[in-house]
């Protein structure tokens, strides 16, 4: 196939998709671009399908290449290694997207690779990424019902932007990245300071506009390919003994399901399963969690019952709890129903940051938060491995929704790391995580500006009828249509993560949500304030102290001294981590006040202006026949005569001072060139 291209300028910028050039083994490939930034992206499946799988098996990697920015990978081995942070998250949201669009019972192993083979900081690579997937999807012969499309939409200065530019976005007051059908969004990621729920719906419906320009640009492409596809049987159903279960066992069905807590309810429904099933020769497993998917739905879009006695808006139980355990910075434990979320909260100082390399170039993180998924917090036994994508994603969407409130480095000179361990998982134990984060920042004293609490969102839709779900079960999210998890503080939202499952859902649905997320956000901070409404007033007393100095930039050579020799010396003397900016900014972190105090006041005398008239201590470091050489600090000496030494008249230096003596002087006079001449005999009483 010879190579196909089309282009068309897009919010003012160059969208273009070529294939039949670069990677033509591929069931599709594309290379997508807007300016010079340019993503391969390739979609390949296997033949046949993998039998007995209750999923679909997709995967896909977004692989950045260091040459894409005209950069050499750092390291021993010079070469890209382990997937970063930004690779994994940027892989799961294409993932995302696209997984909703495959038909049922499509079960051939397929991998989407999006490979960065340029990058400019004006146009950032995820969108176009997902883009490229779509379209290379759509031109292959894999049965995916596309093609869709994406944009980043941001609020900057009171004005929303299409794919903005990576400095924008990080001063924008919204920032959503948006990916949809012509005729509906399907999901949307992003985060915002405190954005109000109607600029959300605003930046939507603006995002739906654009996308309907970026599909058509793809039908372009996928027209003049006419690609054919591989046809997918729809499972078929055994309505007989569907039926049949119905007949015979529904209402011990549906007092299964209506057992409140989960492990009781799973174990009644396993057990129910394994007595349906003796008296049938086929396997029943599918039908009967269908059966079982269906009567929760019902129960839920006919009479607001959900399966734990709940109506649509109520939110479960939650407690909190805080200041656990001592040594631990801030601590919090909260509960909300059978989610359970152990967060605690360290403090360190600028040597603690994070520093990232990426292809935008190094920089480093002051505020993290990591999440952690024991097996134990859902009943399983299983290994403890690295966190996965999915650790990863719900750890990334927490930090998102607390940084909103995180003070600035001005203010608050630390570096903070927030730790989420899952004990109990039966609903978002991400919102969770947002929660607790937020209850053990206040309780290590971090000046956050708001309190922050986390709603995760279920939807039921059929026809013309929907319920909105509040507060979501494991369970409900397994069986709903949309699974929307929104953050934020009392004033507005911090982050927002959406998930569509259906075809389509239209803004009045969107709009609902929103509002009622809101109110349950609103439920959960109240419980929260009720147990700590601002952060202490002191940080624990286990947690390092801080003293911040602005010395002449000009200083700092005489701080550090030759071959860090003066630095050292305080550093060993008293234990402390000291990090030097080079705007002449002293940061001094110790465990104590004392510590801390004796630091200070090394620091001070290393980088002191010396004035004639000033009365310090210095030690005799040499002795010489006409006087002795005397320290003031390290690195600065000066002369005391011998016929300053004593008001009298002594021989020799000896007589009275020795090496390492420490006395008394007072400065006579200074140089040009910065010698001094001090007395010591000035400063003694006259017999």
């Amino acid at each position: 196939m010879s190579k196909i291209e089309v282009s068309k300028e897009i919010t003012n910028k160059l969208y273009s998709f070529e294939t039949g050039e670069y990677a033509k083994q591929a069931n599709g490939s594309v290379v997508a671009r807007c300016g010079d930034t340019a993503v391969l992206v390739t979609a390949v499946c296997d033949d046949s399908a993998k039998e007995d799988l209750d999923f679909f098996p997709l995967t896909v990697n977004y692989v950045e290449k260091a040459f894409a920015a005209g950069k050499i990978p750092g390291g021993f081995y010079k070469r890209e290694g382990k997937s970063s942070d930004y690779e994994t998250l940027t892989s799961r949201l294409i993932d995302r997207a696209l997984r909703p669009r495959f038909p049922e019972g499509f079960k051939n192993e397929t991998q989407i690779i999006a490979t960065v083979l340029a990058l400019e900081s004006e146009n950032m690579a995820d969108v176009i990424a997902l883009n490229g997937a779509s379209l290379a999807l759509s031109i292959s012969n894999i049965p995916f019902q596309g093609p869709i499309g994406a944009v980043r939409v941001a609020l900057h200065e009171g004005v929303f932007i299409l794919n903005p530019a990576s400095s924008i976005v990080e001063e924008a007051v919204l920032n959503l990245l948006i990916a949809g059908t012509s005729e509906a969004i399907i999901m949307a990621e992003g985060e915002a300071k405190e954005a109000d729920e109607s600029q959300v719906i605003e930046a939507l419906k603006i995002a739906q506009q654009h996308i309907a320009e970026i599909i058509e640009l793809q039908k372009n492409l996928i027209e003049r390919i006419n690609p054919v596809k591989i046809e997918v049987e729809e499972p078929e159903t055994d309505s007989k003994t569907l039926e049949d279960i119905k007949n015979k066992y529904l209402a011990e069905i549906d007092s299964a399901i209506f057992i409140k807590e989960k492990l009781p309810r799973k174990k009644a429904l396993k057990n129910l399963r394994k007595t349906i099933q003796e008296n049938y020769e086929t396997d029943i497993s599918g039908l009967f969690n269908e059966i079982v998917d269906q009567r929760i739905r019902n129960f839920i879009l006919n009479e607001g019952k959900r399966i734990d006695g709940r109506t649509p808006t109520d939110i479960r139980d939650i407690t909190c709890k805080i200041g656990l355990f001592n040594r631990i910075h801030g601590s919090a434990l909260f509960t909300r129903g059978e989610t359970q979320a152990f967060v605690t909260t360290t403090l360190g100082s600028g040597s603690d940051e994070q520093i990232v390399d990426s292809l935008t170039g190094e920089e480093s993180k002051r505020f993290m938060l990591h999440y952690n998924f024991p097996p134990y917090s859902v009943g399983e036994v299983s290994f403890l491995r690295a966190p996965g994508r999915r650790e990863i994603g719900h750890g990334h969407l927490a930090e998102k929704a607390l940084s909103a409130v995180i003070p600035s480095e001005e203010d608050f000179p630390y570096t903070i790391r927030i730790v989420s361990e899952v004990l109990e998982s039966n609903g978002s134990s991400s919102m969770a995580t947002v929660c607790g984060g937020s209850l053990s920042l206040m309780d290590a004293g971090v000046p956050v500006k708001s309190p922050v609490a986390g709603i995760a969102m279920g939807l039921i839709a059929e026809n013309d009828k929907f319920v909105i779900l509040s507060d979501i079960l494991g369970d409900e999210d397994h069986l709903g249509d949309m699974d929307f998890k929104v953050a934020g503080t009392e004033k507005g939202i911090t982050a927002i993560q959406m998930d569509i499952k259906i075809s389509e859902i239209n803004f009045e649905i969107m709009e609902k949500a929103l509002t009622q997320a809101r109110d349950g956000r609103i439920h959960i901070l109240s419980k929260m304030n009720s147990v700590i409404s601002a952060p202490r007033e002191e940080l624990s007393p286990f947690a390092p102290r801080l003293f911040t100095v602005k010395i002449n930039p000009d200083k700092i050579r005489d701080l550090i001294g030759p071959s860090g020799k003066h630095i050292k010396k305080i550093v060993d003397e008293t234990g402390a981590k000291i990090d030097i900016e080079q705007d002449g900014y002293v940061k001094v972190f110790a465990v104590d006040a004392e510590t801390l105090e004796k630091a200070k006041n090394m620091i001070e005398s290393a980088v002191k202006d010396f004035n004639i008239g000033d009365v310090c201590k210095a030690k005799v470091v040499k002795i010489l026949d006409f006087g002795a050489i005397v320290e003031l600090r390290p690195g600065t000496t000066a002369l005391l005569h011998i016929s300053e030494i004593e008001n009298r008249r002594i021989k020799q230096v000896t007589d009275v001072l020795n090496i390492g003596d420490e006395v008394e002087i007072k400065i006579l006079s200074k140089e040009r060139d910065g010698k001094m001449r001090v007395s010591r005999k000035i400063l003694l009483k006259r017999d």
